[in-house]
């Protein structure tokens, strides 16, 4: 008697004689060298935490690996104590919000304009645009004061805190760049449809700009989340400081005379840097390509 086989079956019975993988040299370096790069990242980080827990300061490196009955939430509920966490992080949370919606706004729009409008000085525009990038914000903090805090009276608000942050021309930039590279086919096919700029900007554009947008979202919340001496030269009230600024003075007046300085200090850090690395790892799996040319047709 004979039995057939298929190719199918022949070639299956090849690759299960195939040999098993091995572990290459250089692959295996290459795991190695990540693993140490990754450790010499994480590893200030848990540091930080870890000194934050310690009810006795011990700043050697046996401080990394503290026994369980010296750590504590202690010096978290000094702070608390001292400054209110939670109305500090409310008022974080007004200031640097109001930077985000205003930073994206007037960049969507104005990346918009200089990417896919025609107008004469389009070219200086973004030129001043980059221009002003090159200029640090210490520079204007002395016109900005007197414009704001004397000229608009906006000292002792939220408003006088976001309005110097209101446009940020990293947006611009970024938001430009990307509009640039969708499909000129796109824009005049919705033209001739009779569509408006808006229309074509919100429509057609937006839901395409999905990267970009995040990308402006986490740039315009750094800055201002660990922004200090512009809100604290607009208010000197407790009840509308922003985080970093109450942080800043419970560690310079109060944490030199708390039981732990050392571990005081590192709570306010893991408390100023938990929403930025919150808001990262909650958009960082967010970021896709986009497939551009699917918005044409034929």
């Amino acid at each position: 008697m004979t039995t057939d086989v298929t190719p199918r079956q022949a070639h299956g019975n090849h690759a299960s004689s195939r040999p098993a993988p091995r572990w290459r040299p250089r692959a295996l370096g290459s795991r190695i060298a990540l693993l140490l790069g990754a450790f010499a990242f994480l590893f200030p980080f848990y540091y930080m935490i870890i000194g934050s827990l310690q009810k006795e300061p011990d700043s050697g490196p046996a401080g990394a690996f503290p026994t369980p009955a010296n750590l504590s939430v202690d010096n978290y509920a000094a702070i608390d104590s001292a400054i209110s966490l939670g109305r500090s992080l409310v008022n974080s949370g007004i200031f640097t919000g109001g930077v985000i919606v205003c930073t994206t706004v007037f960049g969507l729009l104005a990346g918009y304009a200089l990417a896919r409008l025609q107008f004469r000085g389009r070219g200086s525009t973004f030129a001043l645009v980059l221009l002003v990038q090159v200029v640090p914000f210490q520079l204007l903090l002395i016109p900005l004061y007197v414009l704001i805090v004397r000229d608009y009276g906006l000292a002792d608000s939220y408003v006088g805190m976001i309005l110097p942050f209101a446009i940020n021309t990293s947006a611009v930039f970024i938001f430009r760049q990307f509009f640039l590279q969708l499909p000129a086919a796109m824009f005049e096919a919705a033209r001739m449809d009779g569509a408006g700029e808006l229309q074509i900007l919100f429509r057609i554009a937006l839901p395409l700009c999905r990267p970009a947008l995040l990308s402006v979202v986490l740039l315009s919340f750094t800055g201002p989340w660990n922004e200090f001496l512009w809100p604290f030269l607009v208010t000197k009230r407790q009840d509308m400081q922003p985080l970093a600024v109450s942080l800043a003075n419970y560690i310079s007046t109060v944490a030199s005379s708390a039981a732990n300085p050392f571990g005081a200090i590192l709570a306010g850090a893991c408390v100023l840097a938990a929403p930025a690395v919150g808001l990262y790892l909650l958009f960082q799996s967010r970021f896709t390509s986009t497939d551009l040319d699917s918005a044409t047709k034929g």
